[in-house]
């Protein structure tokens, strides 16, 4: 009786061990345990409130690693904080490619790789760290005396907001602001201004005057209108039908024109025949210009005859005597 309870606790205790050690494999699986990781330590100089040990840290949106240290480091030279966050970053979930077996961490931050912490959950606060590429900031290293690889980092959106607004000058603002207060005060303050509605009401009044005028005109002018375009139409219809008529008769004008002017261009080619030097014409011509010459110098003589010897009409030319 007494060896049955022993046997019980042992079965249980046995039980106990085996599920202990189920256990402790699947964290170890589950945590990554065995498999190459390495560690990163980065520094930022705002509150790391929501950031826990155990917060992802993502690539694009692909987690990496996981926070495994959170430290407060007081620089007692410049006097300012800074928070190291170390993490342990695992390859598992990045699948490489190529055949360069060497470690390009360095050319990854070089091309932008930086740090930023981001927001979980709005209900919670909690935070993670996003790795991404942001080559237009440049890398900020701070001196650690650490053997660990460090990213660079930037701030936050809410950060950059905050410096963007720490940078204006809002006395400046508020000043313009006020001065611009003033002078809308003063400008609606001003009897012209206050006089606008009235000015406004008496143009529209003009305006819808001047509406009812001009549609009583055209009203009044339809009907001349449309006389005029009925007569417009009825000239144009009667120029298209007589165009026809005085295309064909300026075609007939053209073409006794032309004969005509081969007419005179022949003529002109036959009077330039007759003219030219060698020509039977011209040879005839110049006879007849020649028995001219010769015929007045016969009358010449003859007429000095008379001149000289009025008798000679009667009696005859008289010999010269000597």
């Amino acid at each position: 009786m007494s060896e049955k309870p022993h046997t019980v606790a042992i079965g249980a205790f046995v039980i106990g061990a085996l599920l202990i050690a189920i256990t402790i494999v699947i964290f170890a699986l589950g945590s990554g345990f065995g498999q190459e990781r390495d560690k990163a330590v980065m520094v930022f100089d705002g509150s790391v409130k929501g950031l826990v040990i155990g917060a992802p840290v993502t690539l694009r949106g692909v987690q990496i690693g996981q926070v495994t240290n959170l430290e407060l480091m007081l620089d007692s030279d410049t006097i300012e904080l800074i928070m190291v966050v170390e993490a342990e970053i695992s390859g598992k979930n990045i699948r490489r490619l190529g055949s360069n077996p060497e470690d390009i961490t360095d050319e990854l931050i070089t091309r932008g790789l930086r740090a930023q912490l981001k927001t979980q959950s709005l209900l919670t606060g909690l935070l993670y760290i996003q790795l991404d590429f942001h080559p237009d900031k440049p890398p900020v290293f701070v001196d650690l005396k650490t053997d660990h690889l460090q990213i660079p980092t930037i701030p936050t959106e809410l950060e950059m907001l905050t410096q963007k607004l720490d940078e204006l000058d809002l006395a400046k603002l508020a000043e313009n602001v006020e001065g611009t207060i003033n002078g809308l005060n003063s400008f609606m303050s001003n009897k012209d201004f206050q006089a606008l509605p009235a000015n406004l009401q008496s143009t529209l009044a003009a305006v819808t005057q001047l509406t009812e005028e001009l549609r009583t005109q055209v009203a009044a002018t339809g009907p001349k209108l449309d006389t005029v375009l009925d007569d417009v139409a009825e000239t144009v219809a009667g120029a298209n039908k007589e165009l026809p008529k005085f295309s064909a008769m300026a075609q007939k004008n053209l073409d006794v024109l032309n004969k005509a002017i081969k007419g005179f261009e022949q003529t002109i080619a036959n009077i330039n025949s007759m003219v030219e030097p060698g020509s039977a014409t011209t040879y005839q011509l110049n006879k007849a210009l020649k028995d001219l010459g010769m015929a007045g110098e016969a009358i010449k003589q003859l007429a000095n005859t008379i001149n000289e010897q009025p008798e000679s009409l009667l009696r005859g030319k008289r010999e010269n005597s000597q």
